[in-house]
């Protein structure tokens, strides 16, 4: 259940949290990186009975370099595809916000896939992946373009077949995996790459550490407004998103007077249950003036119009002209510095 509109009269709560808590929030996961005290407090929001506070990103500690390197090199490698025209960065492009900035990407042969790539960045402390939720990690979501027809159309055999006949990649799988090159091992090389696109550092990120020039007034206005008209229902933790799913349309029906998809249907391709129907996890904010289009349909071409979008159907505002300039400010102050593994 979400509390929509739901907001605490006091902005900011005295909070402080160590390593161990941060790893207990996100789910438990075995790598958790320390974690200074916030100065100022961070907004916390209501998610059903626990509170959830928007923190600064964090890179995830204890990577093997040896997999990250490795794992670079496969994101890269057209080997992967059938046709040796597609890798994963063409779709996740690193030095374009972890995105390709097309409505739908192409795959192999030129086919048109059907629901918007989302970015690959800071996608390890996402609570799923895909836009419904369907890969419960990166090395199975990392399975999924590479069997997929009209993504990268391979198979095991294929790629596996090919990356054998590489003497120093194969040289790297023994020295890095005590069963060598597998398919197993291919994603997670991967997965263990991605792992480390965290794009830490943003103004945000300083303001949130104590920085009050970090924002310029209009940012901060626009951090204020978002705050208060709802939007941390939805967008709060690291990510400012990615962490629970979401109806799109809550206040309003957003696919009203179309025709409806399959991709349109979200969760409800996992579950089959009724109350999953239009529900998508709702995204990571981080980076996301990077990475236009909007929505899993790409419908929105600007953030302007994805901001106006929201309000309205998840919010039930109509915002002014004021509003959706001082948003849009803030949420430019989320851009992160690049790792050093994409370079």
């Amino acid at each position: 259940m979400v509390f929509d509109g739901f907001r605490l009269s006091a902005a900011f709560i005295a909070l402080s949290l160590t390593g161990a808590a941060l790893g207990w929030f996100f789910f438990g996961r075995d790598q958790p990186a320390p974690m200074e005290a916030l100065s100022p407090p961070a907004p916390m929001m209501m998610q059903g009975d626990i509170l959830q506070p928007i923190l600064p990103l964090v890179p995830l500690g204890n990577l093997d370099g040896g997999r990250v390197a490795l794992g670079r090199q496969l994101f890269h490698d057209a080997r992967l595809s059938a046709d040796f025209s597609v890798s994963c960065a063409t779709c996740h492009n690193l030095s374009a916000g972890g995105v390709d900035g097309q409505r739908f990407s192409l795959g192999i042969g030129g086919a048109r896939g059907t629901i918007n790539a989302p970015t690959v960045f800071n996608s390890a402390y996402s609570i799923a992946q895909f836009w419904d939720g369907r890969a419960a990690s990166l090395e199975e979501q990392a399975a999924g373009p590479i069997q997929n027809p009209i993504e990268m159309g391979a198979t095991w055999s294929q790629v596996l077949g090919r990356l054998e006949l590489d003497n120093e990649l194969l040289g790297e799988f023994r020295r890095l995996y005590a069963d060598g090159l597998t398919a197993n091992n291919v994603l997670d090389a991967i997965a263990t790459f991605e792992r480390s696109l965290v794009t830490v550092d943003s103004r945000f990120d300083r303001y949130l550490r104590g920085d009050q020039k970090a924002l310029s007034a209009q940012e901060s206005d626009g951090f204020r407004r978002f705050r208060e008209f709802g939007c941390t229902s939805c967008h709060q933790g690291m990510l400012i998103g990615g962490n629970m799913f979401q109806k799109f349309g809550v206040l309003g029906d957003y696919f009203a007077g179309r025709a409806i998809t399959e991709e349109d249907l979200g969760r409800y391709n996992v579950t089959r249950r009724e109350e999953d129907r239009h529900v998508f996890k709702v995204p990571s904010l981080r980076n996301v003036a990077r990475t236009a289009p909007y929505f899993h349909d790409g419908s929105a071409e600007t953030l302007d119009q994805a901001v106006i979008v929201m309000a309205r159907y998840q919010l039930g505002r109509d915002l002014s002209a004021e509003d959706v300039e001082a948003i849009v400010a803030f949420l430019h102050t989320l851009n992160g510095e690049l790792p050093a593994t994409t370079r």
